[in-house]
């Protein structure tokens, strides 16, 4: 019994440092200044760090995945983080079965090896789509809240435009009104441009495709125009900002439109259960 009692514990401990991992990694971490300034100004022949030479593994490990780069992009997170949650969560599923079937056999119930192997492959497998489901989810909930916040974006941008402010101060004071996680990223967009010596409209356009918000792109387009062209656009603007707002209307109505025509479905099944309670007692009958 004492090599039994070892098994669960050992198996206990597992599981326990899964979990432990899985929710220090859900925990947002504080950015490190020395490593993004090195990888923003990484020499052509610059040599990998001892730590990112371990994690050599992982960077493949995410390649050979195939992460979807716009969702982590647009939740900031890095395909290696993705691999390594996808990992984690797999290892959660495997050592569940495997720590059950140890369970019952102290207490005299055998299973076949069979089971727990095929039920940890499987749940396995299960937790790793979970996974994957939760952060493809969370990233859609994201797109819908930028494109919210581009349409404030867009009327604030337009009304310091109309206070007689150039381009881009217009854009870097939109941003930094309002509070929120889109505008910190427009803010962090504005703020690179400008000490990268770019314009600020071609960082938001290629933030724009980073993330996959065609509608952060549109901002850079019109304000192009303004900077180079000097144009009136604070009317393009709020004309934009409306169309986007119809757009995002409808597409709600659509997904509620959606919704709608599925709870149909078990509505009419609940039909057919009634129907049947009540057809039932003069079928018993004959």
């Amino acid at each position: 019994m004492n090599w039994l009692l070892t098994v669960a514990v050992t198996g206990g401990a597992a599981i326990g440092l899964g979990v432990f991992l899985v929710v220090r990694e859900l925990v947002p971490a504080t950015p490190a200044l020395g490593p993004a300034l090195r990888r923003l100004h990484q020499p052509a022949g610059a040599r990998l760090d001892p730590a990112d030479r371990r994690l050599e593994w992982l960077t493949g490990l995410a390649r050979w995945l195939r992460p979807p780069h716009r969702q982590l992009a647009l939740l900031d997170r890095t395909p290696e983080q993705y691999a390594l949650s996808l990992l984690l969560s797999a290892l959660v599923g495997l050592a569940g079965p495997a720590l059950v079937s140890a369970t019952l056999f102290t207490v005299g119930v055998a299973l076949p090896v069979a089971v727990p192997v095929l039920g940890s492959l499987g749940l396995a497998l299960l937790c790793a789509l979970i996974a994957h489901r939760s952060m493809i989810v969370r990233a859609e909930a994201a797109r819908d809240e930028f494109r919210q916040a581009v349409c404030t974006y867009l009327d604030l941008v337009a009304l310091q435009l109309s206070a007689a402010h150039g381009p881009v101060q217009s854009l870097e004071r939109a941003a930094a009104i309002c509070e929120g996680w889109v505008f910190d990223r427009i803010s962090e967009a504005l703020r690179i441009a400008q000490m990268q010596m770019h314009s600020p409209w071609d960082e938001l356009r290629d933030l724009a495709d980073r993330i996959g918000i065609p509608e952060l792109g549109d901002v850079g387009a019109i304000m192009r125009s303004s900077g180079k062209e000097g144009a009136q656009v604070h009317e393009t603007l709020r004309s934009r900002a409306d169309s986007l707002r119809d757009q995002i209307r409808t597409d709600n109505l659509a997904r509620a439109e959606g919704v709608t025509s599925r709870l149909d479905i078990p509505g009419a099944l609940l039909v057919f259960v009634l129907l049947g309670f009540a057809i039932y007692p003069f079928l018993a009958r004959l």
